[in-house]
Formats: structure tokens, sequence, C-alpha cells
């Protein structure tokens, strides 16, 4: 008699009741990938983890098929290494992130203290005298500073040109020629290197105030540049998400375009907007070169972005490694404790759009 699906007979060899490779069997695969790796790296003169790492991604990926093949079927394997390549793909990209993140804090740790954050490195000569036999003076706190200021300048200019660049571009000039124009100039705002629009600053205000000028305005319209194109493309692609029934419900209503705009189009794509300026923050805040030809470098506080010189974080790291000085371990030391502030100031950047991301979005939306 010939076996049906009602059949259990025919049912024990169905591929869906065959074994399953579980939570566990996929962390045992992984922890034996991780053996090997070690096994077969560790031998060798010096321990190098990215050859580890690469002997146990190869390594998790055939046994899982292998198992797989085994304890299920052949559809089931082919899933099962799909999902092993991405993870696999996840963890080799963390991996260098994690490291740069432990070095980071780990050298700049020696330095984070609270003189740091309240002295500049204008030495006195007892300060000079103190550095030579070890004593940990000096910090950054103009460095600081400058960079709040030059960049939250550029916030300020860049936001606004790129918010409305993006709702125009969206909302009224669909598929004009304006629209298209505004459209290419944007992708060649996007890969232009950041020297040259520290340049474009620098022509500009030594054609309006002058050879030598530098400023911190100066530094804000460099980055200003490198922002905007940012800020447009991440906007408009949140506003294009936005769904088109919103609108046309508001429309019925009888509210104005503009009004649609303002309270159902932005607050319904508020948390990508905010991500994209965080983004875009993130962008600029470690830019060097265009600082150095527009703000250009100073050893005190200058709070002053319209006139004067003004040192920013990343010239202040580039300026001390480059030059330590007679002290140079103290020197690096605040090196490695500028980068790890800049780090933490991005972070704290992006801990606050996801909380203002939170906050401002619509009731009912998930």
């Amino acid at each position: 008699m010939t076996a049906t699906l009602t059949d259990p007979l025919a049912l024990a060899d169905a591929p869906l009741t065959r074994g399953r490779l579980g939570v566990a069997g996929q962390w045992a695969i992984a922890a034996v990938a991780v053996a090997v790796g070690l096994a077969v790296t560790l031998p060798f003169d010096g321990f190098k983890w990215g050859w580890a790492l690469v002997v146990a991604a190869v390594t998790y990926i055939a046994v899982t098929y292998t198992v797989a093949r085994v304890v299920e079927d052949r559809r089931q394997a082919a899933d099962r290494v799909a999902t092993a390549v991405m993870t696999t793909a996840f963890v080799i990209v963390l991996v260098p992130l994690a490291s740069v993140t432990w070095t980071v804090i780990k050298n700049g740790a020696a330095r984070f203290d609270l003189a740091f954050f309240t002295d500049d490195v204008k030495f006195t000569t007892a300060e000079l005298a103190a550095q030579r036999e070890g004593a940990k003076v000096g910090g950054a706190s103009h460095a600081i500073l400058g960079t709040l200021i030059v960049t939250g300048l550029a916030t300020v200019f860049a936001v606004p040109f790129g918010l409305f660049t993006a709702i125009y571009l969206v909302e009224y000039g669909v598929k004009s020629r304006l629209a298209r124009a505004i459209t290419a100039m944007v992708d060649v705002m996007t890969g232009i290197p950041s020297i040259v629009a520290g340049l474009f600053a620098y022509a500009l205000f030594e054609l309006f105030f002058g050879p030598g000028t530098r400023s911190g305005l100066s530094a804000a319209v460099a980055l200003t540049v490198l922002m905007t194109p940012v800020v447009v493309r991440s906007a408009e692609e949140m506003l294009r998400l936005v769904p088109n029934e919103l609108r046309e419900a508001s429309y019925a209503l009888g509210v104005p375009k503009w009004k649609t705009i303002v309270k159902v189009v932005i607050p319904t794509a508020i948390a990508g907007i905010l991500t994209g300026i965080t983004l875009a923050i993130a962008r600029v805040i470690g830019e060097t070169a265009p600082l150095l030809i527009t703000a250009g470098v100073l050893d005190a506080r200058n709070l002053n972005p319209f006139s004067g010189r003004m040192t920013t974080l990343p010239v202040y790291a580039y300026q001390y490694y480059q030059i330590p000085g007679t002290a140079k371990q103290a020197a690096y030391d605040r090196v490695w404790a500028a980068a790890l502030t800049l780090v933490l100031i991005v972070g704290i950047l992006f801990t606050l759009a996801r909380v203002l991301a939170t906050v401002l979005k619509p009731k009912g939306l998930k």
C-alpha cells in the first residue's frame, strides 16, 4: 500500500520531523570554532588575533553546515550557513571597533582627570618644570570649548539649510528642473574632500577680511559645507518614508500644505531626521585638515568665534602628536585623553538624539 501524508510511516521520514539544531548547539559550534582558531594560531611566534578570528570564522561556517546537514536537512543547512555568514560578518566588523574603543579608553584614562577639563596648555615656567618631572599638568579645556562652539555653529547653519532643502525636494519640487539640479549638487557636495571645504572657507573670509584671517566662524562655515549634504540626504529619505495617506488625510480636512508638513510630516519623520543630524555632526566633529586652515592653533581659551584663532579637539590631538615637545609621554597622554573625550561627545550626542526622537515621536507610532 502506498503511504500518504496522513500515514504515520510517511510522516516519520518527512523533513519537518527531523532533528533541530537548537540555540545550545549553535553556541557549542561557536565555542568549538573559537577553540580551533586559538589552537591553530597559538603555536606560532606571537599570538595574532586577526588570524585567529579568520580561522574561527571559517571553522564556524563549515561546522555549522556539516552539523545542520546531518541533523536537519539540506534546506535548513543552507539557511544555517546564510545565518552563520551574516553573524560572522557582524562579529568581524565589531571586533576592530571594540578593539579601537578599548585602546582609546585604556590610553586615555591616564589623563582623564579634572585638570584635563579645566586647564589649557599655556604653561607657566613652574608648570613646564613640573611636567618635565612627570607631573600631570595641562589640559584641553580650550580645545573642548572650541569643538563645542565650532560644531554648534556649524549645526545651526547646516540643519536649517539641509532640512528646508529636503522639504522642497520631497514636498514641492518633485521632478522639477530645479529639484534635479539641487539633487545633483548635493551629490557632488557629498564627495567633496574636507580640505577643499577648508580652502573654500579660508578663501571666502580672506576675500572679506584680508589675508591670514582665522576664526571659529570660518571653521564653522567649512564644516557647514560638509554637513549640509548629509543632512539633506538623510532628511530627504526620512520624509519620503512618510505615507502619502497621512498627507491626503490632512488635506481632506482642509489643512494647508505648509501646516501639514509642520504638524504631520515632520513629526512623523522626526526620529530619522534627528538621527541623520547626529550622523552629520559625527561626520564633521572629528575633522582636522579644514580646521587647521580656517581656525588655526591656540594654546589658550578663546570663546569668541568671530575673532582670533580657536583650537578644537582633533587639531589639539594632531598638534601634540606631531610636536610633543620635550615631555613626550605627557603630550601623548593628553592626545589619547582628547580622543577619548571626542568619542564620549559623539556617544552623548547619539544618546541625546535617541531620547529626543522618543520624546518627540507622535503618539501611536511604533
